[in-house]
């Protein structure tokens, strides 16, 4: 028995319940497809499950800027923004400016962010993984104070993602119709580009179907970056040869062998400047978002920028 002068064993004090504020892009496919009071309480539920507490809100995309700044403002809650890489790059001018780790839940169809963060499989997958998460620093790109998280390109790439656009409203029954019928329209009717390069003060002049520029480096087969604060650009200029190497090309994208396409080549550096000769203004995209902008597009590193919350450690 203990006595009274005996002292009292230390009691381990439980660890504090993460909380998150989830704003969701109401437009989004799995929100379309779920429901949004039936998606919400799965969010919410997968929060739970996870040992973790959320409050979610599902805006329409034009509000996700302002609901999000309220989140950001709440210093008892970890931010979160869902959606697809389009709705996390808008969201970037707000999340540079939390001073703290900021979280994302993809829901996208390809979600380039999303799996370089190691958030992948069903959404209880990716809840759980980002309440067991940590804080890792990734680089951003800016073209001319415009943000981008991970990818922006012009040609074969911008047609593609403004094909997808006109493919997700013609064919909302299924995204794998709607990817196809993109990639074979963006195959057929992508036109060569003239474009001048600067890359650590060499310049050169290329003729392609397509450039694409990432933050940081894609590893091996798969388009996943290991490494997010690696602070270089890699530019991927794809050759032009008419729709028969664009199919080559876009297939070996798919079946991971696109490292050792003939048809690609591929540079790094901490800024490139793409200057197009052929028109005076351009399609180009910022992590699937189109936009047409006028010559030349000056892309600059911020290394650094942005404190994200990841399932897996920088070094992994």
């Amino acid at each position: 028995m203990a006595k009274l002068s005996d002292p009292l064993p230390e009691l381990e004090t439980p660890a504090p319940t993460r909380c998150f504020r989830v704003i969701a892009n109401a437009r989004a496919g799995t929100v379309l497809e779920a429901g949004a009071d039936t998606f919400a309480r799965r969010i919410e539920a997968a929060f739970e499950a996870a040992g973790c507490r959320a409050e979610v809100e599902l805006v329409p995309p034009r509000q996700l800027r302002e609901r999000l700044q309220a989140a950001a403002a709440d210093e008892a809650t970890i931010p979160v923004i869902a959606g697809g890489d389009g709705t996390i790059n808008g969201a970037l001018p707000v999340l540079i400016g939390c001073q703290r780790p900021v979280g994302v839940l993809p829901l996208g169809t390809i979600n380039v962010l999303g799996r370089d963060l190691g958030l992948t499989g069903t959404v209880e997958q990716q809840i759980a993984a980002l309440c067991q998460g940590e804080p890792v620093a990734m680089d951003l790109g800016s073209v001319d104070g415009r943000l981008f998280h991970s990818v922006s390109g012009m040609g074969f790439f911008s047609l593609m993602a403004r094909q997808r656009e006109y493919a997700r409203r013609r064919f909302p029954f299924s995204r794998l119709v709607a990817f196809l019928f993109a990639a074979i329209r963006s195959i057929l009717f992508t036109r060569p580009i003239r474009i001048e390069m600067e890359i650590a003060g060499e310049r050169r002049l290329v003729e392609a179907d397509a450039v694409l520029v990432t933050v940081n480096q894609f590893d091996g087969a798969e388009w996943r970056r290991t490494c997010l604060d690696g602070g270089e650009f890699e530019i991927h200029i794809l050759d032009t040869g008419g729709p028969l190497s664009r199919a080559k090309a876009a297939f070996s994208m798919l079946t991971g062998g696109w490292r050792n396409s003939r048809h690609l080549v591929s540079l790094t550096g901490t800024a490139v400047t793409l200057t197009r000769r052929d028109k005076r203004r351009g399609h180009v995209t910022f992590d699937g978002e189109v936009e047409r902008r006028a010559s030349p597009f000056a892309y600059r590193l911020l290394p650094g920028a942005l404190r994200v919350i990841a399932a897996r450690s920088q070094e992994t």
